[in-house]
């Protein structure tokens, strides 16, 4: 476990939010108030947190062996940061690849390497063009967003923020759903973004970015040029083995019946397995825990996966 040092960054000045609450109309939306009033309950000041020590770079690779390349950007950030008073400054990234590889996941664990909060802001679902930045208080059921959302509801002034599946946000006519990251994501810009909802400015310069991707052809160009792009492949067989036994690992250990069984996956429930794509691991190994449970045995077999599914060139690890 790696010690976190944390300071206290202002976020957004209550006086701004005072302001704004005393210039309402009456006919204001009551959610515009009530964030308002949260806000100011709250304070503007939140937690920049971050490693007093580079996390276990072994350990880590073999944890997510197909991110070498994102994991060592990550560490080097770290590293500059942890012996001094700075805090890290990570430029935004793009992982690009298939389904499933792993992407969503690597990002979690980028949060709890910084000892940090994650959000999750899914493009693909994307509906309205305000996910990222709110929607004008004049429109009915309007609310702020994500960002705005995570900054000042939550704990971190440096969250990470994952903008899942980037490709998939079809720009509107009217408005372009990823227009608010072409200042989100410049260090300046961010200093003063500003929530169309409560119009009240946010600093999101601590912010750190990860967004994912399986094809950077739909992505603007503008966009991609803030953004330190990495390929990201399906791990190999011997990946895939080391995702089977630490899955295993985590769940046994996770759950008071695992106990019952060894602490380590035996050869043959682990060769099959690792015949599964690995986004299949968890739900297999849940069941098969089940299974030998039911048989009366305390050790996984290799008949225990009788669903697996062959492998195709686009599998990988669970999101």
């Amino acid at each position: 476990m790696t010690i976190a040092m944390a300071a206290y960054k202002s976020v957004y000045a209550v006086e701004d939010v005072e302001r704004k609450l005393r210039n309402l109309s009456g006919d204001a939306q009551d959610a515009l108030r009530t964030t308002y009033t949260r806000m100011i309950e709250a304070g503007g000041q939140r937690l920049a947190i971050k490693p007093a020590a580079v996390p276990d770079r072994d350990a880590l690779q073999a944890e997510l062996p197909n991110f070498a390349e994102p994991l060592e950007q990550v560490l080097r950030a770290v590293a500059l940061a942890a012996d001094s008073r700075d805090p890290v400054e990570l430029t935004p990234m793009l992982l690009l690849g298939e389904p499933g590889i792993g992407k969503t996941h690597f990002a979690r664990r980028v949060a709890d390497m910084l000892g940090t909060s994650w959000a999750l802001a899914p493009m693909n679902a994307l509906t309205a063009g305000w996910i990222l930045s709110g929607a004008s208080s004049q429109w009915k059921g309007a609310r702020p967003g994500k960002v705005f959302e995570t900054l000042v509801q939550g704990e971190y002034a440096n969250p990470v923020v994952v903008i899942d599946e980037i490709d998939k946000a079809a720009a509107a006519a009217q408005y372009d759903p990823l227009g608010a990251l072409y200042s989100l994501l410049e260090h300046d810009t961010a200093r003063h973004f500003t929530d169309e909802f409560a119009e009240v400015p946010i600093d999101c310069s601590a912010v750190v970015w990860v967004a994912t991707a399986n094809d950077p052809a739909s992505i603007p160009e503008p966009i991609l040029n803030r953004l330190d792009v990495f390929e990201v492949a399906a791990p190999d067989e011997a990946g895939r083995r080391a995702i089977a036994r630490r899955l295993y690992r985590e769940l046994r250990e996770g759950h008071d019946w695992g106990g019952a069984f060894p602490p380590e996956i035996g050869d043959g429930a682990l060769d099959a397995l690792a015949q599964a794509s690995p986004r299949e691991m968890r739900r297999l190994l849940s069941t098969a825990f089940g299974a030998a449970k039911l048989d009366g045995r305390a050790e996984l077999l290799e008949r225990d996966f009788p669903r697996i599914r062959s492998r195709g060139p686009r599998m990988g690890f669970v999101q």
